[in-house]
């Protein structure tokens, strides 16, 4: 299939283990396949495919309750992303290291870095506060 690939990428990245990762895919693609009469063929069509690959993950994560989404942290006032450590190293060793993140970090690290989602963004996917997303991903890139 031509967008099996991407599609585990993207899976992968949000849950660990690669039966449920292919679990959270095969979700997707009937997602994908039940609403295909809403696809816009006047956009591209892997945009919306990450979309609705994202989502089911995270609607996976948030289902089997493997974060603790709702517990508020203090919210970090300073913290950054060194770009250009993450701009030498391959998709691979990201995924490595990221995968080694607690679950709530791992996610909005993907979410806010990887994804591009805003915070506020995330807080309303999330079902989280804004101060939560910004102090999972300080503390996720301190974990690093």
């Amino acid at each position: 299939m031509q967008y099996y690939s991407y599609s585990m990428s993207i899976c992968t990245r949000y849950v660990r283990d690669s039966s449920e990762a292919k679990s959270v895919m095969n979700q997707g693609f009937f997602k994908i396949f039940k609403h295909l009469d809403k696809f816009n063929t006047d956009y591209d069509f892997k945009p919306w495919l990450k979309t609705i690959m994202v989502n089911t993950a995270l609607d996976h994560i948030k289902k089997n309750k493997k974060v603790a989404l709702h517990t508020e942290l203090e919210e970090s006032a300073h913290y950054s992303i060194d770009e250009t450590v993450i701009a030498k190293m391959s998709f691979d060793e990201i995924l490595k290291i990221v995968n080694l993140l607690p679950t709530a970090y791992r996610t909005v690290f993907n979410l806010f870095v990887i994804d591009g989602y805003k915070h506020e963004e995330i807080a309303k996917q999330l079902g989280i506060g804004i101060g939560t997303s910004k102090s999972n991903l300080s503390r996720a890139n301190l974990k690093k």
